[in-house]
């Protein structure tokens, strides 16, 4: 009996996450990647596996079923990972009552539950004591350097399933059971389109017929933090808490989003939230903004990032603020509040896009949902 093949179109997270749950089934799997790495919004993020972000249910369960297998990986491949938790700062009483609101509802589901601002700062010596009034504290969250991760992650799967690696390949045509690059050409019994935004190129009229935008985003990285200090767990301002779907369970949110349609206009025509995260060296990630249209001005735009600068400080006291890098990413994001765009164009052909800013934390757990209910 012979054994089943896989091409894996893109070598970004999606990409990996397909070749990995396929490896695991037995097959044959090949990637192809048209650049000599992963350049794209796989490295261009927080590096966060964010379950509080989701919704209690299906969605929160992939998230956490995405971080076991990011954990497994993680200890297996001796990738770099930390698993911090989160902290949601408020410093007014309507952003308390919605971390309340979401501390009650979910305390029975997750780790989660509401501190005081003493509780806070004991958490992260990096919190803004001043005015703080609460914290709400979520022990799911796990941190990866993205820009090493991605690319150990292929290596890993390269020594352990023997996943082939095709760089500096940008496949041209599908149809079928068959790839082109140029005159070369692949065939296997399954190929999976995990390119991202590139999947525009494969499918032109496919992708122009689908409710799929394209998300900008602008992010910082501000300097290794001096005598190995620390921060701790993530740390995000209250507006975070309109961006995420998980916090809309909270009844008290319509009412907080009214004040900050007022208060912070400017920042959610630009769609501005504020987090930070620390990597191993002790620099810290910080965004991040969203720009939604087919076609973006390719220059970062500095008074966004002074933005989310001034903002951090509402909540942040770090020992160094100095800005050492920035960039922006781009992702595919379905319009229609679907979560990913999965579907067979042709027999034996699944795409599988439009996660949106959630790649690194459900990718794993929907492309293992994904090949589990077509091959198990």
């Amino acid at each position: 009996m012979s054994i089943p093949s896989a091409i894996v179109i893109g070598a970004g997270i999606v990409g990996l996450a397909t070749a990995r749950a396929l490896a695991m089934r037995g097959y044959e799997v090949t990637v192809f990647e048209r650049n000599e790495r992963a350049v794209g919004a796989s490295i261009r993020n927080f590096g966060m596996v964010w379950p509080i972000g989701q919704p209690t249910g299906p969605l929160f369960e992939r998230a956490m079923l995405s971080r076991s297998i990011w954990k497994q990986t993680c200890v297996d491949a001796g990738i770099w990972h930390d698993e911090v938790g989160s902290l949601h700062m408020a410093y007014h009483d309507d952003e308390l009552e919605v971390m309340e609101q979401y501390a009650n509802i979910n305390k029975t589901h997750r780790d989660c539950a509401l501190l005081t601002p003493q509780q806070a700062i004991e958490k992260s010596p990096g919190v803004n004591s001043d005015g703080l009034k609460g914290a709400l504290w979520s022990g799911t969250e796990m941190i990866v350097e993205a820009r090493a991760a991605i690319g150990s992650i292929a290596q890993y799967l390269a020594d352990k399933y023997d996943v082939k690696f095709y760089w500096n390949t940008a496949i041209s045509h599908v149809e079928q059971s068959i790839i082109l690059s140029g005159s070369s050409s692949w065939q296997a019994d399954e190929i999976f389109i995990c390119s991202g935004v590139e999947f525009e190129t494969l499918y032109p009229q496919l992708f122009a017929s689908f409710d799929i935008t394209k998300c900008k985003l602008q992010m910082m990285r501000l300097a290794a933090q001096p005598g190995d200090w620390r921060i701790g767990p993530a740390l995000c301002g209250s507006l975070s808490m309109i961006h995420y779907p998980g916090f809309q369970s909270a009844p008290a949110l319509p009412a907080l989003r009214k004040r900050y349609e007022t208060q912070y206009a400017e920042e959610l025509k630009w769609g501005i939230h504020v987090m930070a995260c620390q990597n191993h060296t002790g620099e810290l990630t910080v965004g991040d903004s969203h720009e939604y249209g087919l076609v973006h001005d390719p220059f970062d735009k500095d008074f966004i990032n002074q933005m989310i600068l001034k903002y951090l400080q509402t909540f942040t006291r770090l020992k160094d603020s100095h800005v050492i890098q920035t960039w922006n990413g781009t992702y595919a994001k379905m319009t229609t509040g679907q979560t990913e765009l999965v579907m067979e164009p042709e027999p034996g052909v699944t795409i599988i896009n439009g996660l949106g800013g959630n790649g690194m934390t459900l990718s794993f757990g929907l492309c293992e949902q994904i090949i589990a209910a077509k091959f198990d």
